[in-house]
């Protein structure tokens, strides 16, 4: 299955709707860091407000995938988590501790931006079509 990664200036965005296989989350990992690397990405946020469970498997993917995003130079935030979801990953003794997490898109664009702003990185401006320093008075 094909996920979907949408580009915001140097921010990728994806939506998980539906449940994963392994094969189909190891494959988002793939194609998530391929984009990072061609864009030169500063962010990534992934949703998966609809999804009702993650697995151990897709945790430890998550974790590694904001890892090595890191490595690349891009920031991973996760939005949407359920309470349910939450709570079994907590029972399972698995975090996503390799990416923030906030309840929304919004806080995701946020947060990246605030952070991309704090490294003085250049991003497309979300409300026009031109490139933007982030540390201009």
């Amino acid at each position: 299955m094909i996920i979907p990664i949408l580009r915001l200036g140097k921010i990728l965005l994806t939506s998980i709707q539906q449940e994963l296989t392994d094969a189909d989350v190891l494959q988002l990992q793939s194609d998530l860091l391929r984009k990072v690397s061609e864009i030169e990405a500063l962010g990534v946020i992934i949703d998966i407000t609809a999804l009702e469970v993650v697995d151990s498997f897709m945790a430890r993917v998550i974790n590694d995938t904001a890892g090595m995003a890191r490595l690349l130079g891009a920031e991973i935030v996760i939005c949407g988590v359920q309470p349910y979801v939450a709570m079994s990953l907590v029972e399972m003794g698995r975090d996503l501790i390799g990416a923030d997490c906030v309840f929304n898109l919004d806080q995701g664009l946020k947060l990246l931006e605030a952070r991309i702003a704090v490294r003085g990185d250049a991003i497309l401006s979300l409300e026009g079509d031109e490139y933007a320093r982030n540390d201009r008075p």
